[in-house]
């Protein structure tokens, strides 16, 4: 194997793996496409990746509780064909990631929302549920949402990126990523032996935050197929007090109907528009 000497300026590498086509060193939109708008006060446009997920659970676990005004309307954005690149989605969001809200209930001033952590705060105040009853709750909800922002990606950006993206396998960074992914994992783990949930004995956004990325890896969803087996190489079921918490959490209805949103499948077993609780219920909801 060649050793790499950076050069003195950096250029753009033509080995780019599977987003090299999207990827690129600068910000703005590269063509103009306006955003749809449906019927409902909230608009989400985001993907069914676990940062888009987050925020259509708790959408999710706000109508379970008959919160009518969280009614949404979830429209795709393929993130592989540049549609975060589009002039409408980059005016909800700068940075062109998903996901992006957009709150209508004041049709005169209406609120553009993103990064899912401050999504999922939004609605959790809005709503004033699963932010917890006291300042001292609160402060752990958020402690434990803020973690999840900081150390997700690692997570995906790091170990899921070289063990399952990059075009040719390294050693180094698989093995660097992968250490500070368990080292997380026991962080979460540790935490869980003590208490039923993240921050405590209540259900909250910060469960919502950190399931579609920890949970989801402890059950064998992430970064595993025939080719990858993360569950596998990372020893996912020594980690007993987080398996039992998200198979907990996997239970829930609203999630169970949260991860299937914004999703594309050959088979039709996901939804990848959401405009109303009847489109579930072809997916037997």
């Amino acid at each position: 194997m060649n050793e790499y000497h950076p050069p003195k300026v950096w250029q753009p590498s033509t080995n780019g793996g599977k987003f090299a086509s999207i990827n690129r060193p600068v910000a703005g939109a590269t063509h103009q496409k306006s955003l749809p708008i449906g019927a409902h006060p909230l608009q989400l446009y985001s993907l069914g990746t676990p940062n888009g997920i987050k925020v259509t659970i708790l959408l999710e676990e706000l109508l379970a509780l008959g919160f009518s005004e969280a009614e949404y309307d979830a429209w795709l954005v393929d993130i592989g064909q540049g549609d975060q690149f589009g002039s409408g989605f980059v005016e909800l969001n700068p940075n062109s990631k998903i996901p992006a809200l957009l709150d209508r209930s004041e049709p005169a001033q209406p609120q553009r929302v993103f990064e899912s952590g401050a999504i999922l705060l939004y609605l959790a105040e809005k709503f004033q549920c699963f932010l917890g009853q006291s300042p001292k709750q609160r402060t752990e909800i958020l402690s434990w949402l803020f973690w999840q922002m900081g150390s997700a990606p690692f997570v995906g950006g790091g170990f899921g990126h070289f063990y399952v993206y990059a075009p040719e396998k390294f050693e180094y960074p698989i093995n660097r990523y992968a250490m500070e992914t368990k080292r997380q994992l026991d962080v979460l783990d540790q935490l869980l032996a003590s208490r039923p949930y993240i921050a405590g004995t209540e259900y909250s956004i910060a469960d919502m935050a950190i399931w579609p990325w920890y949970g989801a890896l402890a059950l064998g969803q992430l970064y595993s197929s025939v080719e990858n087996n993360a569950a596998e190489f990372l020893d996912v079921q020594s980690y007993t007090h987080l398996q039992r918490w998200a198979k907990q959490l996997n239970e829930r209805p609203a999630i169970q109907r949260g991860r299937l949103v914004n999703r594309n499948s050959e088979d039709g077993s996901t939804l990848p528009e959401r405009h109303s609780a009847d489109d579930f219920k072809s997916l037997g909801f």
